[in-house]
């Protein structure tokens, strides 16, 4: 049974809506990228920067995610980079993906936002024409840094506003409450872009209601900690809010110490509009499949919650409705074929 669910997965077609792009660097393609950049990293092997990847916190996970990130250099690594996290997202059945990226992790190591976007947005094109993935590009900023910073990285970006569909909020969660962005949220909003923030990962569900009443947010990153709150649950129900919750990430953070305690099932059982993706695959351990049916082993899911994980996961993306529409058709058809 648990065979035959997994291939039900395979054949899934999906969307991701929550992953790092300098989350998915490979130790393969990072020891490729130093070599290649001649950038000093603190490892000796593959198999000693997979043993630092034993990490279980969120702020260990970062400190070695910005140690990586240092070989990232040329509009080249960058497009490296994207296009190795399509072709395992295209193996996957991703036929969507909503990208964030970290300007500020490369900025501020003397990296252009020209080169990080040059680079991202060739390995975006090439996704499409080679591999039939389209995309969408979202800036985060780093919240443990201060307003000023992501005002400042907002106009850096001015030129590529064309290019890019929304802005977010990562880094750590603890002590950077999302009102601490409430400004330069409001002027990306009236840029025209859209809005995402982590809230309730780490943090207390006090954030979710921040990114939802200050921030105004259009889609929520994680959430998982709202399930705290009587009140925020049936809001998040009424408002059709949707969570894109990461499970193998929440597992190797310990935000839960056992997939079979994920909340994802109460979250479908109590009607919150929630998707699975992969956060920061390279670190985490496992693509957007194996997300799926890591949690479907540990908790149960059935095929109808699976196929309904998918059509949550294009009904939450920033695709158009005619888009949106195709897609969940398709996930409709192979679920009623299968």
């Amino acid at each position: 049974m648990t065979a035959n669910l997994d291939a039900f997965i395979a054949g899934l077609p999906k969307a991701e809506l929550h992953l790092h792009i300098e989350g998915s660097l490979e130790p393969e393609l990072m020891f490729e990228l130093a070599q290649r950049n001649g950038v000093a990293i603190p490892f000796d092997s593959v198999e000693a920067v997979r043993a630092a990847y034993d990490f279980s916190n969120l702020q260990d996970f970062l400190d070695i995610y910005y140690a990586g990130a240092k070989v990232l250099l040329t509009a080249r690594d960058f497009e490296d980079l994207a296009f190795a996290y399509f072709r395992r997202a295209a193996a996957d059945n991703v036929r969507h993906a909503e990208i964030f990226f970290d300007p500020q992790t490369h900025t501020d190591r003397g990296v252009a936002m020209s080169v990080v976007m040059e680079g991202l947005l060739h390995g975006m094109e090439r996704a499409e024409t080679e591999l039939g993935v389209t995309s969408k590009l979202i800036l985060c900023f780093l919240r443990h840094l201060d307003e000023d910073a992501a005002f400042a990285t907002l106009e850096a970006a001015t030129p590529w506003l064309d290019r890019i569909e929304g802005v977010g909020l990562d880094s750590s969660e603890v002590g950077h409450p999302p009102s601490k962005f409430e400004r330069v949220f409001a002027r990306a909003r009236e840029l025209g872009l859209k809005l995402v923030a982590h809230a309730g990962e780490e943090g207390p569900p006090a954030y979710v209601h921040e990114a939802l009443d200050l921030l105004h947010i259009d889609r929520m990153d994680h959430g998982n900690r709202s399930m705290e709150d009587e009140g925020l649950i049936r809001r998040l129900a009424s408002e059709q809010m949707t969570l894109t919750v990461c499970p193998l990430s929440n597992l190797k953070l310990c935000v839960v110490h056992d997939l079979k305690d994920h909340p994802v099932p109460e979250m479908l059982r109590r009607g919150l509009h929630v998707t699975l993706n992969s956060d920061d695959p390279a670190y985490f351990g496992g693509y957007v499949n194996a997300n799926y049916a890591e949690l479907a082993k540990a908790v149960g899911l059935t095929r109808e919650q699976l196929a309904q994980l998918a059509v949550n996961s294009f009904e939450g993306s920033f695709l158009s409705d005619a888009d949106k529409a195709d897609r969940i058709a398709e996930v409709r058809a192979y679920a009623a074929a299968i």
